[in-house]
């Protein structure tokens, strides 16, 4: 069976394919049209068909678009709600579902040769929780899906034995653990429905000293459920201006709203290991993101491993609905092999790309040793190697580099990339030395997914990746699966006793991560960056090393 899967017409559009249950390529469509989560530069007006990552998906597996056995679309019309009341959805949900409607003619003239006939709605929440436990590496096990909203619903609880879904509950709109986290978001000034990851660094630097009577709005009803009503956090603290002073009641804010989540999260997790004896979980859905609440499921909860989806947002329900449709058609699914699904260059198109932009490169012996004497040096590296990560992690393939033995190196990152100042960088680490750094949390975690305490001895160490709480979100980097990337590490560490170093995503502020030779190219020469390892070619900053 040949498969596409689409999101489209909300945030994070994107396309993925999927052939005889092996999951071939997966794009988010931003990273084409560089327009970050998909929005339409007209105001309320369409977000993206995802039409250039269809296309790119469909070339990828050497499929012409009459060759598909079905298109899996992420959101089912038929079962969307609109008179909900406490729903802050604007007009916006209605347009989804009329789009949704019309998306088989839509796609037809998107990609042109396609039959309408052959696209199939696969329920939101659904598609979560297939993206999670058909691409986890488990079998059957346990699956939560938690988010802002699908179609008339923001969590489903269940599990997957052979293939096959069982639910075992939903929570109905408008009750929303993620629409609540968006509302608080919001209110410190952040954009609603894609910042709620400063929330959570913002937490760090907070107590929280609201949560009990946040827990009077917001609370677990024993049942795989839970209640959420309209809360009026000027009780709690002032309205932020997104370029407004940060006060410790917004600090305090966020640690009550995180501590808050976290908690109804542990209770849907005790509830559904009750009712499955699964000893494994899998999880998608924008609230997946949350690191430090899946770190607590971890630590806390009674599952003994979480896998959770790389793209857990929405782009993620594209390779979701293709999955599940190919289950649903009775084929074995293979687990995800990696988050690198994205597009890839070869050494010969990249010094195309090189000697076009008429920029001075130089071919290395090893590009993986002469970045870990650059950063060993200091220095800042774009690093730019493989095929793009499907998702909003840098894990090690659009990546910018720092040493993270120099505080200031923080600072320098956040300035480089225009972000606040309160956010942390991650660390990469070799597999094998990640428990003598890091404690708490699962090892290994190769997606950024979790948060690990950093080890006391090394707080002083690598300052530049030890958050306030004294914290890391690391990525471990296993040599099989990464070994350019584990090369480069052991070479850094070979120079300067570190086996980590600082991994951020290749981006600007307001731009959607770095994807082609073109994307990289411009950053590097907009940014301060000191070099960029693009394939196995150096590119210096103009009076650097050579």
């Amino acid at each position: 069976m040949r498969i596409l899967g689409i999101n489209a017409v909300f945030h994070d559009p994107a396309a993925a394919v999927v052939v005889d249950g092996r999951i071939v390529a997966a794009a988010e469509e931003e990273r084409f049209t560089r327009r970050k989560h998909g929005k339409s530069p007209v105001p309320f007006s369409t977000w993206e068909l995802p039409e250039r990552a269809a296309r790119w998906c469909l070339d990828e597996a050497g499929l012409d678009v009459r060759e598909l056995d079905a298109v899996a679309y992420s959101y089912d019309p038929t079962l969307a709600d609109h008179s909900l009341d406490g729903v802050d959805a604007g007009g916006w949900e209605k347009l989804r579902t009329l789009y949704a409607k019309r998306a088989p003619a839509f796609l037809e003239t998107a990609l042109p040769g396609l039959d309408p006939s052959i696209v199939r709605f696969v329920r939101h929440h659904v598609a979560h929780a297939a993206s999670a436990a058909l691409a986890a590496p488990f079998g059957n096990c346990a699956v939560l899906t938690s988010d802002g909203r699908g179609e008339a619903e923001s969590s489903v609880l269940g599990e997957y034995r052979d293939g096959k879904f069982l639910e075992l509950a939903h929570q109905s709109l408008p009750h929303s653990l993620g629409l609540t986290y968006e509302s608080a978001t919001a209110h410190l000034g952040f954009q609603r429905s894609s910042d709620e990851y400063k929330v959570m660094a913002l937490a760090s630097y907070g107590t929280p000293r609201f949560y009990p009577e946040l827990r009077e709005s917001v609370f677990s009803t024993g049942d795989g459920g839970f209640r959420t009503a309209r809360i009026d956090w000027e009780r709690f603290a002032p309205a932020r201006a997104a370029d407004g002073e940060f006060l410790a009641e917004h600090a305090d804010l966020a640690a009550s709203v995180q501590k808050m989540t976290e908690e109804v999260l542990l209770d849907l997790a005790a509830w559904l290991h009750e009712r499955t004896g699964h000893t494994d979980l899998a999880m998608a859905g924008g609230t997946a993101l949350n690191c430090v609440a899946n770190t607590r499921l971890h630590d806390e909860g009674p599952f003994d491993r979480i896998w959770v989806q790389p793209a857990a947002g929405d782009a993620g329900t594209a390779l979701g609905a293709a999955l599940q449709l190919a289950a649903d058609f009775g084929e074995t699914i293979e687990p995800m092999p990696g988050a690198d699904l994205g597009r890839g260059w070869t050494d010969d198109e990249l010094e195309t790309w090189l000697r076009r932009a008429k920029v001075p490169y130089r071919r290395c012996d090893d590009i993986a040793e002469t970045v870990a004497a650059a950063l060993a040096d200091n220095a800042v590296v774009a690093w730019f190697q493989g095929r793009a990560e499907f998702g909003p992690r840098a894990l090690g393939h659009r990546s910018l580099l720092a040493n993270p033995a120099h505080a200031g190196n923080l600072e320098r990152l956040n300035d480089v990339k225009g972000r606040e100042q309160f956010r942390p960088v991650a660390p990469m680490v070799l597999a094998e030395r990640a428990a003598e750094l890091f404690s708490r949390g699962p090892i290994p975690s190769p997606y950024m997914l979790f948060v690990h305490d950093v080890a006391p001895q090394w707080r002083d160490r690598i300052p530049a990746v030890t958050h306030v709480d004294g914290t890391a979100r690391i990525q471990t980097v296993d040599a099989r699966e990464k070994p350019l990337l584990a090369r480069m590490l052991s070479a850094f560490e070979r120079r300067t006793g570190l086996p980590t170093v600082v991994n951020t995503s290749l981006n600007t502020a307001g731009r959607p991560m770095v994807d082609d030779p073109r994307d990289a190219l411009e950053c590097f020469g907009s940014a301060p960056v000191d070099l960029l390892a693009i394939g196995p070619f150096a590119v210096w900053r103009e009076g650097g090393t050579a």
